[in-house]
Parts: structure tokens; C-alpha cells; sequence
């Protein structure tokens, strides 16, 4: 049997990674496809964008996590600007499907997947780690949030993420007051139903050339909020400094289109401290 080796796992990583927690939220913005294709054929030349009802797929998706090593824990928070892209060899492959269908996971050949274009986090060695293993444009960023807790129960379904400028030195993580974008969703009395579209299929391309694949599986279902002319208000996405990548690659594929989907995902409580009472 001939075929491609896998991808190298550098020390000191070592894969499956597994979360020990996970909250999430994605919001999808349907846009015209040419703009995709510029960004992909610079970025992932190996993919192409999907296309559901002639309209490619903009996701936008913060993930706050927790991992559990030997020594101790560490907690991370990302933002990743992503295309819902496949192979170009692979058109033939795929399934025809409308925007609604992709998001409660109607595909299962796993051949759509996320072309990242940007990643910022707040974790210098998930930085490294996402950069080695699975080829992500990585780079610093910090977080300012608002999510809904079973520690904060007034919150119920609102989320506000600001990502902000951060920069790497031998200090670790340096926080810059500059703002690359906003995302903010109130989800309050909107029905959502459970999904399972995982495993998710990230994308990556090295620095050689060479087009990667690396699958994410979540144990439980997302909740999905279809959106539609009624509530897609209930979305607001604002974009920094133009000088900035990130914020201008945004701008450029989302521009005003309206959000059409929102999914979310929060890992259920392990246990509970609860309310003390008197003894005497």
C-alpha cells in the first residue's frame, strides 16, 4: 500500500488533544462566492468554496477551552475567521445541499470543512501547537466576553466577544488596546434545535504547500438558531482597524450581509458546590 505520510506530531505535542471543556459560538454569513475564491486561491490554492443556493460561507467562531495536562491546567480563548471550503478534486463527491442542510450536518462524507484564514488566541503554546500541528494561521489576540453561565443566570442567551490586538514576547502574551472585531448575539427566546454535525473538518495549508485535514469531534450536539429577515438583527458583527489582516479580510467577504445561522455549544456541569446551611 503507497500513499501520503501523515503530518509530523513535534514534541512536546502529542494528539488526540482533548478538551476538557468546551463553550462555543459560530455565527454564518452567506456572501457572493468570488469573494471567497480570492481568499482561498491565496490562502488554501488546494480548496475551493462551498456553495449552497449559488452563496458561499463566511463562519466566525470563538471557542473559550480547557485542557487538563500532568503538571496542571491551562485554559484558552481563539476566534477563528473561517470558509466552508472542500478539495477541488472532490466536487463530485459532495452532496447538494442548501445552507439549512450543511448546518444540521446532512453531510457526512466530512469533505466540507473549515478553511481557516485567521485564528487569534490568548495562548502562546496553542499558538505554536495550532501553527505545527494542523498548519493554522495563528497569531496573538485577547478576549473580552460575555457568555451565558449557569454561574450568572441573568446573562441567559446573550454572547459579546471582543477580540483584541495581542503580540508575543518573552513576557508571554502582551494585550494591546486595539480592537479587531466584535461579535455580539442575543439568542434570548430564538428556538434552537440540537445538531450533530461534527466531526468537523479543518483545513490547513503548510508552509510547503501541502493541504492538511484535521477532524474535531464534539460528544454531544451543538444547538443550532436558524436565522432568517425577522431575526437576523439579533447578530451584530463589527470589524477593527482596516489596517489589521484579520479585520480587513472580514470586512471585505461579509461586508452587509446578514448573519443566517448562529450554532452554539457549552460542555454540561461536572458538579456542583452548593448553598451552605447552619449547623447550630
Amino acid at each position: 500500500m503507497t500513499g501520503l505520510p501523515l503530518p509530523p506530531v513535534p514534541e512536546p505535542y502529542y494528539l488526540p488533544f482533548h478538551y476538557g471543556a468546551l463553550h462555543n459560538i459560530g455565527v454564518d454569513f452567506l456572501i457572493a462566492p468570488e469573494r471567497a475564491r480570492e481568499l482561498l486561491r491565496k490562502r488554501h490554492p488546494g480548496l475551493v468554496p462551498a456553495l449552497f443556493d449559488g452563496r458561499a460561507c463566511v463562519s466566525v467562531n470563538y471557542q473559550l477551552y480547557f485542557a487538563q495536562y500532568p503538571g496542571g491546567g491551562g485554559m484558552t480563548q481563539e476566534v477563528e475567521i473561517n470558509l466552508v471550503a472542500h478539495p477541488e478534486f472532490a466536487e463530485e463527491r459532495l452532496p447538494e445541499l442548501t445552507y439549512g442542510q450543511y448546518a444540521r450536518g446532512y453531510d457526512q462524507t466530512k469533505l466540507l470543512g473549515i478553511a481557516r484564514l485567521h485564528v487569534l488566541c490568548d495562548n502562546p503554546l496553542a499558538i505554536d501547537a495550532g501553527r505545527l500541528l494542523y498548519a493554522e494561521p495563528k497569531r496573538a489576540g485577547w478576549f473580552e466576553t460575555l457568555m451565558p453561565s449557569l454561574n450568572a443566570p441573568s446573562v441567559q442567551e446573550r454572547w459579546s466577544v471582543s477580540c483584541r490586538r495581542g503580540s508575543i514576547d518573552e513576557g508571554g502574551l502582551q494585550r494591546h488596546e486595539e480592537e479587531l472585531l466584535s461579535l455580539e448575539a442575543d439568542l434570548t427566546g430564538l428556538a434552537a434545535e440540537p445538531v450533530t454535525n461534527t466531526p468537523i473538518t479543518g483545513y490547513g495549508t503548510d508552509d510547503e504547500g501541502r493541504l492538511l485535514a484535521g477532524p474535531l469531534n464534539v460528544y454531544q450536539p451543538y444547538r443550532f438558531h436558524a436565522l432568517d429577515d425577522r431575526s437576523a438583527d439579533r447578530v451584530r458583527l463589527d470589524v477593527g482597524n482596516p489596517a489589521e489582516e484579520p479585520a480587513r479580510d472580514l470586512a471585505h467577504l461579509v461586508a452587509d450581509a446578514p448573519a443566517a445561522g448562529v450554532w452554539t455549544y457549552q460542555s454540561p456541569p461536572v458538579a456542583a458546590h452548593n448553598r451552605p446551611y447552619y449547623i447550630r
